[in-house]
């Protein structure tokens, strides 16, 4: 324990520090009643996260789009600061995290590609992040004119092997890449997690990624029976080939429920609907982020002193930027301040960074 506290002393001194900047339920409250996406920005702009950035930029530029690669920036900025300050271990961490982003980058591309966009040059204000932590190279892929290309231009990367595979399968359609690459990235995380990390912070990473396979399978069984009836046979050929609280046979019956009734009373049989009783209002879709929220803070509660403070700042920063993008969005269809702080504080006891 003493040693955690030596090695995690500096960082986690660093991260509560970043945490005291994160926006509270107050804020949340305030931006709702706001009547356009100008106010949230000059709101953002007295912000010490969002401050900075924002006054980088021309007020004409002042509109949805451009803020929200402003809260891109700023997550970049704090993985930034956070790599900068860790040791070794903490940056293999880092590493291993960022891997979610160089998906998320990729899964953009593919749409430009599938939808034939022009060259997103938006992804500018990406390119200094990845140019320096990442071997995905933007100026590349933004200029691919078709999926070749973009496969081709990720020779380099780990990404290339199980999107090549999906190319020479003679799969044409953006799901099937999407699948291929949702696949590598949670099997590839599974065998991580048995890396030499510290025995709490195995079961943290364990819990956390174990919980999101388990919950993202679950939401692709839902709408593939939902929205597109799908047969059991094609709905294994979507999942994750892992399950982690689910038992072989509870998955089976997940799979293999003749209706969506069927499929909730199952699943409200589990180890997750003994938890959350789930149904068409209460689905799987609502709940996971709240499960996992709650193992990566309740991890942070009972081994602050481990790659869990670092985790737990990320996954706070990233809600904090789903709920502001959220809000703007609230504020474009001009939804009242009660129906936008439906959607951005789901639990109204809910205290932002101060969780």
């Amino acid at each position: 324990m003493i040693k955690d506290v030596m090695e995690y002393s500096g960082i986690v001194t660093k991260i509560r520090a970043m945490r005291a900047k994160l926006l509270k339920s107050e804020d949340y409250r305030k931006i709702a009643a706001m009547q356009t996406v100008t106010e949230v920005i000059y709101y953002l702009k007295e912000t010490k996260s969002y401050g900075k950035l924002i006054d980088q930029m021309d007020e004409s530029l002042y509109h949805r789009g451009n803020i929200e690669k402003i809260l891109v920036q700023s997550l970049y900025d704090d993985y930034t600061r956070l790599y900068r300050f860790a040791n070794m271990d903490q940056k293999k961490f880092l590493k291993v995290f960022k891997k979610r982003y160089e998906v998320d980058l990729i899964k953009y591309c593919l749409r430009i590609v599938f939808n034939h966009y022009n060259a997103p040059f938006d992804l500018d204000y990406k390119k200094t992040f990845f140019d320096r932590y990442s071997e995905i190279k933007i100026d590349q892929l933004i200029m691919s004119e078709n999926i070749d290309d973009l496969v081709d231009h990720l020779k380099n990367t780990e990404y290339y092997a199980p999107l090549a595979k999906i190319r020479e399968s003679g799969a044409s359609t953006l799901f099937d890449y999407d699948l291929a690459l949702e696949l590598y990235y949670f099997s590839m995380l599974w065998k991580i997690r048995k890396g030499k990390w510290k025995k709490e912070e195995k079961e943290t990473i364990k819990k956390d990624l174990g919980s999101q396979i388990d919950l993202t399978n679950l939401q692709w069984i839902y709408r593939a029976k939902k929205y597109y009836h799908m047969l059991p046979p094609d709905i294994y050929t979507l999942l994750i080939p892992i399950q982690y609280r689910l038992t072989k046979d509870e998955f089976k019956n997940l799979v293999e429920a003749p209706s969506i009734e069927e499929f909730f009373r199952h699943l409200n049989e589990s180890f997750y609907g003994r938890r959350y009783q789930f149904d068409e209002q209460h689905n799987v879709e609502k709940i996971e982020k709240q499960f996992v929220k709650h193992i990566v803070m309740k991890a942070y509660q009972n081994h602050p002193y481990s790659l869990a403070s670092l985790l737990g700042y990320l996954f706070l920063k990233e809600e904090e930027i789903y709920r502001i993008t959220t809000a703007l969005e609230c504020i474009r269809y001009g939804l009242s301040e009660k129906e936008t702080l439906r959607y951005i504080l789901q639990d109204p006891r809910d205290q932002g960074g101060s969780a």
